[in-house]
């Protein structure tokens, strides 16, 4: 029987996901450099792990010129979208960061990646003394309407990989579990700007702006179709 793990170490996750998401790199990038700016904060260096095709590492070179970028993945599939990007100040390895990896960062990126792994609490313990600061992307697939329909989250499931579910609350008291301080969070706005919002997406902004009007929170779980950065340092 196949492991979680072995989707990403086969080609199984390229197949259905054949451009690694890439077209949303630049607007995670913006977001991740937002959260940094409004706490002024300019790394030195930026590890990112489950960089994926390194889009984001790239795109934050050009806003950070003099801070060295590290990115790792497990995924070999991935490695085939480094060969696209020649800088400098970038460098990926291939492999599990937490084993083949020693130094300590100004700033760790796990964008996207917390939903993926099968025990979050353990990775975040192995990985929490390795940065000043953590900036954590969560899709917050978790809602009332998710719930009632179970379809979106069995296509994220099969899909992308997700096999946990989270909301903010769940998000924010998962990091603090792990001894994590959150110094900000703020929702991305990905129900209205996120470059590869689906067609449903788009149908569904009419009652969620009205929604999120009312209550931003409320709404959020109510209707879903938010992401969640996050930015926090050791306890």
């Amino acid at each position: 029987m196949k492991s979680i793990g072995d989707r990403y170490l086969a080609d199984e996750y390229f197949e259905k996901n054949p451009t690694w998401d890439m077209e949303d790199s630049p607007w995670k990038a913006e977001r991740v450099a937002q959260i940094l700016d409004s706490e002024g904060i300019v790394p030195d260096n930026i590890c990112e792990v489950g960089c994926g095709a390194g889009k984001v590492l790239e795109s934050l070179a050009t806003k950070y010129p003099n801070t060295e970028f590290r990115g790792y993945d497990i995924a070999p599939a991935a490695s085939k979208f480094w060969e696209q990007i020649d800088h400098p100040h970038i460098r990926f390895s291939l492999g599990n960061f937490s084993v083949i990896d020693n130094n300590h960062y100004d700033v760790l990126l796990l964008l996207d990646v917390l939903e993926h792994v099968p025990d979050p609490h353990d990775f975040l313990s192995k990985v929490r003394e390795r940065a000043d600061y953590f900036i954590v992307h969560f899709p917050l697939d978790l809602s009332a309407s998710s719930v009632l329909r179970e379809s979106p989250l069995l296509l994220v499931r099969r899909k992308v990989g997700h096999i946990h579910y989270f909301t903010k609350g769940l998000a924010l008291e998962l990091l603090n579990e792990c001894g994590l301080d959150v110094i900000e969070s703020r929702y991305s706005g990905a129900a209205f700007n996120a470059p590869q919002a689906s067609l449903r997406t788009r149908l569904a902004q009419i009652p969620r702006r009205v929604a999120y009007m009312l209550n931003k929170d409320w709404g959020v779980r109510l209707f879903g179709g938010e992401t969640l950065m996050v930015l926090a340092k050791p306890k």
